[in-house]
């Protein structure tokens, strides 16, 4: 807690820390909060990687080694972290490919994400009417994971139609 009484977000003080002793010492406070520090911890550390911007691109990508390098066993927080390092590590890139390949005044309006394997019967997942920023991070999360078959796309919307169920025609 800050000098206010309030929680010092956990990611930005993570970003701060230079040398070992300050990793160390926020190591051991992470394993003395436990599940709820570290999620929280991981919460605030998904955030930046949500929102990160094109030059922070390589900084981030050391964050998550820094991570790593400090909570080589994140499982023995919650088994679901077992591979969290290496989630983080693959949405980064794939963020980054992303912000090198789509030129910042191209990132304006509405953009969509969809996903489909057209070998199966599932139905195409869709996420609509989205910012850059949230698309470009969505794309990489489910990007850092396809199976085999499946596609992702991203995709910036030009021209929208829309209609609601029970509208009349004019």
């Amino acid at each position: 807690m800050n000098a206010n009484g309030s929680e010092i977000k956990r990611f930005e003080a993570f970003r701060k820390l230079s040398g070992e002793e300050e990793l160390s010492a926020f190591r051991e406070r992470m394993e003395r909060e436990g599940f709820t520090g570290f999620r929280h911890f991981l919460d605030d550390f998904k955030e930046a990687i949500r929102s990160f911007e094109d030059d922070d691109s390589a900084a981030m990508a050391a964050l998550v080694e820094r991570g790593k390098r400090l909570f080589p066993k994140p499982g023995m927080f919650s088994p679901s972290w077992q591979n969290v390092w290496e989630e983080y590590s693959r949405t980064v890139a794939y963020k980054a490919e992303v912000l090198a390949r789509i030129p910042p005044s191209s990132r304006d309006g509405e953009w969509q994400v969809l996903m489909d394997n057209p070998f199966t019967n599932e139905g195409l997942v869709c996420y609509p009417a989205l910012s850059f920023r949230e698309a470009s991070y969505l794309y990489a999360y489910f990007r850092s994971d396809l199976k085999k078959n499946e596609y992702i796309r991203l995709q910036k919307i030009e021209d929208v139609l829309m209609a609601y169920g029970g509208e009349q025609q004019a």
